[in-house]
Order: C-alpha cells, then structure tokens, then sequence
C-alpha cells in the first residue's frame, strides 16, 4: 500500500477521528460519531482513497 498522507496530515485525521468516535459515548451519544472511524482508519494507514484518486499527495518521501 502506497503512503500519501504527511505525518501532520495523519495526525490531524488520528485526532479529528478520536474526537468524532467520542460522540458515540459522551456529548449527545449519537452513532453518528461512527463516521469518525474513516478519518481514523485512513490517519493510522497512512493512505487515503480519495487523494488516490485526486492524484494529491502529502506525503514528503516519494
């Protein structure tokens, strides 16, 4: 799997992730916080579809 995602873009989706997947247990407890799981899932791997696909990339190593 190809990275292309920067170490602050990766750690700003870890975070923005955490902090949605936090709704589902304190604030209004809303499943909605599930939608968190992407930006999380896509900051830990490093690799993000749409930038794929977009052509963009964050990452500094090519």
């Amino acid at each position: 799997m190809i990275t292309n995602e920067g170490k602050t873009d990766r750690i700003i989706r870890v975070l923005l992730g955490l902090a949605l997947l936090s709704l589902t247990v304190i604030g209004p407890q809303s499943m909605w916080g599930l939608v968190g799981l992407v930006p999380l899932i896509t900051g830990v791997s490093g690799m993000c579809p749409i930038y794929k696909v977009l052509g963009i990339s964050t990452c500094s190593i090519k």
